[in-house]
């Protein structure tokens, strides 16, 4: 069982950044390939970006590529997602995913989510 609780979500304006982090309980968290995923208003829960278990290797969709960056701590038990540069576009509820996998796609199955961070870009 992995508990994931996620932080740092807030309110934005056009331009600036946020960091998200997510805390994962257990002593197996280097065996899980962690994610994020986000679900806009009236709009199905969809990846964003994911980092293998080693942190060797990340994954975005276009939209955010070059403007968000994953990261993990593995001693710390904790994944960052560090968004620069939003726009209104990344309005949505974030959650932390943990897989037993080492790669992230659009689809990807999840074994374990956060409860949710809510994000909000001004214009």
């Amino acid at each position: 069982q992995v508990l994931l609780v996620e932080s740092g979500g807030g309110l934005v304006q056009a331009g600036g950044s946020l960091r998200l982090s997510c805390a994962a309980s257990g002593r197996t968290f280097s065996t899980y390939g962690m994610g994020w995923f986000r679900q806009a208003p009236g709009k199905a829960r969809a990846f964003v970006a994911g980092l293998s278990r080693s942190g060797g290797r990340t994954y975005y969709i276009d939209s955010v590529r070059g403007r968000f960056t994953i990261s993990r701590d593995n001693a710390k038990n904790t994944v960052y997602l560090q968004m620069n540069s939003m726009t209104p576009e990344d309005t949505a509820v974030y959650y932390c995913a943990a897989r037993l996998a080492e790669r992230w796609y659009e689809g990807a199955s999840v074994n374990y989510w956060g409860q949710g961070t809510q994000v909000t870009v001004s214009s």
